[in-house]
C-alpha cells in the first residue's frame, strides 16, 4: 500500500520476499512503477518447488508475470510494461493510475564497499538498487523488502528503503475494536425517552435511540456499571438510527455454567454469549495468556456437541510452529503428529474432564470420561484442509495469529453448512516470519467481519491462569 501523499512518481524495486508474502504485490503500488532486478527472478525459481505456502505463492508470481509477458518484446521490457489485473478493474481495461512495471536487461550494478560481498543476492539487489537511484534523477527510488536488515543495510548506504505495508489492516494494532463498550451511566437518561422493551422466548429487547447508537454495530457487547448495573449485545441497527440491544445472559452466575464453567470476568461472560448464539457462525477471542480463551471455547464445544446434539464433533487445529528448536519429524497418523502440538487442549480437556464428573467415582469413571470427550475431538493439520468442506462441526482453530490473510482465508472457507468456527490467538505472540500485529490473519478477519450479523469478536482483557501467569504477563 503506496502513501496516496507522494509528490511524484516513484519507482519501486521489489525485494524478493515482497513477493513471496503476497503473490498480488506488483498490483498494488498504484500509479508507481515497479523494477525488478534479475536476482530477484532467480530467487524466484530457486524457491518454486514444493507444496509449502511459500512455494506456492512464487508460482502465483510466475503465472502472474507470464501473464504481462504476453506477446512483450526486449523494446516493450524496456520502455515497461503496463500492469493490467483484475484487481485494478473487473473488466480487465487498464486502470489510467496504473504504473508500469520493469525488468532488468541490462548490468545495472554499482561498485559495493568491500565489506559487503557482491555475490550475496541482498547485496547484489542493493547494487542495482544504487545503479538506478545515480541512474534516475527525476525521481525516487526505493527498496520495499520485509527483510529488516536488508532495510538496515540499504538505509546505512544511503538509499531509501520501506517496508511492505499493504496487508496491513491497521496502521496501529491499538485501533482494532475490542467488541466491547461501557456505556457512560446516563445512558439512559439521555436514550430512554423513546424506549421500547418487549420479551421474546424468554429474552428481553430494548430499542434505544440517540446520538451513541450512530457508532454501534451488529453483536456489539455494550455495559453499564453503577448502582443499576446492565450488559447487553446489540442484535440489529435500523435505517433510522435506532438499535436493537438484548439483555445478555449472565455466566458468571452458577446456574448459567457452561459444561461446568462459569466466567470469571464481563469479558468472559460475553465470550460465553457469542459461543453458545446458534446465530453467531464465526467467533474470534483476542487475549494475553491465561485470559480463558481455549478453556471457554473448549466448555461451550462440548457442551453444544454433547449436551445439546448441535454439532456432530469437535475439529481443533493450529499452526505448527515451534517457539524453540524444532523437534524433527514426528512419527504416526496425522492426529498422532498434531498431539504433541494441542498440549492446550489437553490440559483444559482435563480441567473441564473434572469438572463434569466432579469428585465422585474413580479413576475408572474418570478414563471413561476422557475417553468419550476425546473420542468427539478430532485434531487436524493446517497441512491438509484445502479442498475440505465441515458439515455440522464446531471447528477451533488456535494461534491464529501465525496465520496469514490468505491462509485464514482458505481456513474459513472450509465451513459448510451448521458449522461454526472459533479463531483464538494472542497477537502479542507471533511466530511466523514477516507477519506482525497489524498484518496478521487473525487481526485481518477480526476488522473484516466487524458488524456482520452472524460474526462476533470478543478481546479478553484479565488474566484468570493465575496470580503468578497474570503478573508474568504484565511485566516480562
Amino acid at each position: 500500500m503506496i502513501n496516496n501523499t507522494r509528490q511524484r512518481k516513484c519507482l519501486f524495486v521489489l525485494d524478493t520476499n515482497v513477493l513471496m508474502h503476497d503473490p498480488t504485490s506488483i498490483f498494488r503500488f498504484m500509479e508507481h512503477d515497479i523494477y525488478l532486478p534479475m536476482m530477484v527472478i532467480e530467487e524466484l525459481d530457486n524457491g518454486k518447488k514444493g507444496t509449502s505456502e511459500t512455494a506456492r505463492n512464487v508460482r502465483q508470481v510466475s503465472r502472474f508475470l507470464d501473464d504481462l509477458l504476453q506477446d512483450a518484446d526486449l523494446d516493450n521490457i524496456n520502455q515497461g510494461l503496463p500492469i493490467q489485473s483484475p484487481l485494478l478493474s473487473k473488466n480487465n481495461e487498464r486502470s489510467s493510475e496504473a504504473g508500469r512495471l520493469f525488468l532488468q536487461t541490462q548490468n545495472e550494478s554499482i561498485e559495493l564497499p568491500a565489506n559487503m560481498p557482491g555475490g550475496r543476492p541482498d547485496n547484489q539487489i542493493l547494487g542495482v538498487t544504487l545503479a538506478l537511484r545515480h541512474r534516475i534523477k527525476d525521481r525516487d527510488v526505493i527498496l520495499v523488502s520485509k527483510d529488516i536488515n536488508l532495510r538496515i543495510k540499504a538505509t546505512a548506504l544511503g538509499l531509501k528503503a520501506e517496508d511492505y505495508h499493504n496487508d496491513q489492516v491497521l496502521d496501529d494494532v491499538s485501533l482494532l475494536h475490542s467488541g466491547i463498550v461501557q456505556l457512560t451511566d446516563d445512558f439512559w437518561d439521555n436514550h430512554g425517552k423513546a424506549l421500547e422493551s418487549w420479551q421474546e422466548e424468554g429474552r428481553a429487547f430494548y430499542r434505544v435511540h440517540g446520538p451513541q447508537t450512530a457508532e454501534w454495530y451488529v453483536n456489539l457487547c455494550v455495559f453499564i456499571e453503577g448502582a443499576t448495573p446492565f450488559s447487553g449485545i446489540v442484535r440489529e441497527i435500523a435505517a433510522d438510527g435506532s438499535a436493537v440491544v438484548e439483555s445478555a445472559v449472565n455466566f458468571q452466575h452458577e446456574r448459567q455454567s457452561v459444561w461446568g464453567i462459569t466466567a470469571r470476568n464481563r469479558e468472559q461472560s460475553f465470550a460465553l454469549n457469542h459461543l453458545m448464539d446458534p446465530e453467531v457462525d464465526f467467533v474470534t477471542l483476542l487475549g494475553q495468556a491465561g485470559t480463558g480463551k481455549t478453556l471457554l471455547t473448549l466448555a461451550a464445544a462440548l457442551a453444544l456437541t454433547l449436551e445439546k446434539n448441535r454439532y456432530s464433533e469437535i475439529i481443533m487445529t493450529r499452526v505448527t510452529i515451534p517457539v524453540g528448536e524444532d523437534i524433527g519429524f514426528l512419527p504416526g497418523t496425522e492426529e498422532e503428529k498434531m498431539t504433541p502440538w494441542m498440549g492446550a487442549l489437553m490440559d483444559n480437556l482435563e480441567v473441564l474432564s473434572k469438572t463434569d464428573s466432579g469428585n465422585e467415582g474413580g479413576s475408572w469413571e474418570r478414563a471413561a470420561t476422557n475417553d468419550l470427550l476425546r473420542s468427539r475431538i478430532k485434531i487436524r493439520s493446517l497441512n491438509f484442509m484445502r479442498g475440505r468442506t465441515f458439515q455440522n462441526k464446531f471447528v477451533i482453530i488456535d494461534e491464529a495469529q501465525n496465520l496469514t490473510a490468505k491462509q485464514m482465508r482458505t481456513l474459513i472457507t472450509r465451513a459448510g453448512p451448521g458449522t461454526k468456527m472459533v479463531c483464538l490467538g494472542n497477537v502479542a505472540q507471533i511466530d511466523t516470519p514477516y507477519l506482525t500485529e497489524t498484518s496478521s490473519g487473525l487481526t485481518f478477519v477480526v476488522d473484516r467481519f466487524k458488524g456482520w450479523p452472524h460474526g462476533a469478536h470478543i478481546t479478553l482483557a484479565r488474566g484468570e491462569r493465575s496470580r503468578l501467569a497474570e503478573h508474568a504477563a504484565e511485566v516480562l
